[in-house]
């Protein structure tokens, strides 16, 4: 891989980690996404490493927020998600494994998860364009909060991106949050899946082929970023987080579409 491709990525783990900072998407919904279109490496890579630097920063915005006592989690329903997201996380993994292993074809696996992902950031940016006019609910039940975690992690984990748009969609309708809620508790259940995910791909032997340097330069982009994007979201009214949101709903969608034409 060619030196500029290093700087690449360590420019879009940076930029995408800034953004899911600041949203509450985690940052892997846009670079696994963006990192694909460009075809440099294998979809299995991708997932892996998108995994990895999103579980970096979301590992230091958490616990940053904690020290500084400027968290917003909710600990009561945060935490029941958080260990639901856990489980998903590895329960995602193995049906991603079970997925790639139907296809002979690994570029198939990379178009049905942007199937997947198109499907769901579409259904996101409808929601949030209408979400003043959906009643939303305030669920306190433990266990339907680990059932709510367990799907999001299992989705999490499968598209290798985090956690992504649905997360805030959940956390908007099952539990009423705001905006700036959402995104910390996003996070935090992002945490916990991308954990469980990655120990499950160490423990099974699956983690696939790349550069060392490619995964620490998208680590310190991915820890930059969410050091970034914890400042920028502190200064940031909620209505420019709902635009940068939907702005990058938009992209995302663009994106996957192009993804599934070159994967098909």
């Amino acid at each position: 891989m060619s030196g500029y491709l290093y700087g690449l990525f360590l420019l879009i783990s940076f930029g995408a980690s800034i953004a899911g900072a600041i949203c509450g998407i985690g940052g892997g919904v846009i670079i696994k996404p963006t990192l694909d279109a460009f075809g440099v490496l294998s979809v299995s890579a991708i997932s892996f490493l998108s995994g990895c630097t999103v579980l970096a920063m979301t590992c230091y915005s958490v616990i940053k927020g904690k020290m500084c006592g400027e968290s917003l989690v909710d600990m009561k329903t945060g935490t029941p998600l958080a260990i639901g997201a856990a489980i998903g996380g590895v329960v995602g993994k193995s049906m991603y494994q079970a997925v790639s292993s139907l296809f002979a074809d690994k570029d198939m696996v990379g178009a049905v998860q942007a199937a997947c992902l198109l499907v769901i950031t579409l259904g996101t940016l409808i929601y949030t364009i209408k979400k003043e006019k959906i009643h939303t609910h305030h669920v306190t039940n433990p266990v339907i909060c680990v059932l709510i975690g367990l799907v999001l992690g299992i989705l999490s984990s499968f598209l290798g991106i985090g956690g992504g748009p649905i997360n805030l969609v959940v956390l908007f309708f099952f539990f009423s949050m705001d905006t700036k809620a959402a995104a910390q508790n996003s996070l935090y259940i992002i945490l916990f899946s991308q954990i469980t995910g990655l120990l499950n791909s160490l423990v099974t032997g699956t983690v696939p082929e790349f550069s060392v340097w490619l995964l620490v330069l998208m680590v310190i982009g991915g820890i930059l970023g969410g050091m970034s994007g914890r400042v920028i979201n502190k200064k940031i009214d909620e209505m420019v987080v709902d635009k940068l949101f939907l702005f990058l709903m938009v992209v995302i969608i663009g994106i996957n579409i192009y993804n599934i034409y070159q994967f098909m």
